[in-house]
């Protein structure tokens, strides 16, 4: 196994146009290979940015395929990379609503894993409404996978809320967060989140966010990172599409693991 890696946090502020946002994203991983990554991380709903909730329906692929996952596919065989594709809209047995899944793609542009998000956004203020369980339905369990290089846990935005389902699935060396927090939350309580998922599972945390104001209204906090298993946040890019990239380094994670044991010391 490397000791060390490059991982590319891609931000976006995607629109309403489904191919115009496959395009763009297939530029910025694009730009993310050319800087030496061999893991890129998209943010959520990098495809589609309805105008309303429903728009993701009219827009839902079968797993395995459909234009976007053959897209995502494609741009991981093309640059070589393992790709993990932010969110896609899939079927799932309700058909007014969808599964919001985040595929990982290997350098083959095969799918090595699989998450549908189980914790649905829900918040009402300041001016704001979401629910997500209108249009989605949760999945049912988390998921972490092997690479050649690193395992690799996922979550998805909401779910980072949620320390419990990562502790569930620990020890992991990188955890993958794609997220479209708003702005409202986002800035009261994003990277003190993102910062405490990698303290406590003492892993780096590639987060890849939605950072702008989007075509539908919606704005979006943005602040993509890449953060270290001591908390310590080794990239970022506040606002505005873009790639940041970090070192991942195993030795590093061993490093914290060995001076504060604190997953060995785990009771409960």
């Amino acid at each position: 196994m490397k000791t060390s890696f490059i991982a590319a946090s891609v931000q976006m502020v995607s629109g309403t146009d489904v191919d115009r946002n496959i395009a763009r994203a297939r530029e910025l991983v694009a730009e993310a290979a050319s800087r030496g990554a061999t893991l890129v991380a998209l943010p959520e709903y990098f495809c589609l940015m309805g105008r309303a909730d429903t728009d993701k329906i009219a827009r839902r692929e079968t797993f395995g395929a459909g234009p976007i996952q053959e897209a995502l596919a494609a741009m991981a065989r093309e640059h070589g990379v393992w790709l993990s594709a932010g969110t896609v809209p899939l079927v799932c047995p309700d058909e007014t609503k969808v599964y919001n899944t985040s595929l990982f793609f290997d350098p083959e542009g095969r799918v090595a894993a699989r998450y549908d998000k189980i914790h649905l956004f829900g918040f009402s203020g300041m001016g704001e409404r979401y629910c997500e369980s209108d249009s989605i339905l949760p999945g049912g369990a988390p998921v972490k996978a092997e690479t050649p290089f690193a395992s690799i846990a996922f979550g998805i935005c909401y779910d980072l809320r949620f320390p419990e389902m990562f502790r569930s699935l620990a020890p992991f060396d990188v955890l993958i967060l794609p997220a479209a927090f708003t702005a409202v939350t986002g800035e009261a309580h994003w990277e003190t989140l993102i910062r405490a998922r990698a303290i406590e599972n003492q892993c780096y945390v590639v987060a890849s966010a939605q950072g702008g104001e989007h075509e539908n209204g919606r704005k979006t906090h943005g602040q993509s990172m890449i953060v270290d298993p001591w908390g310590r946040v080794v990239a970022e890019l506040k606002k505005g599409e873009g790639v940041v990239t970090a070192s991942i380094d195993v030795n590093v994670i061993q490093s914290v693991r060995t001076r504060l044991p604190a997953l060995a010391h785990r009771v409960l």
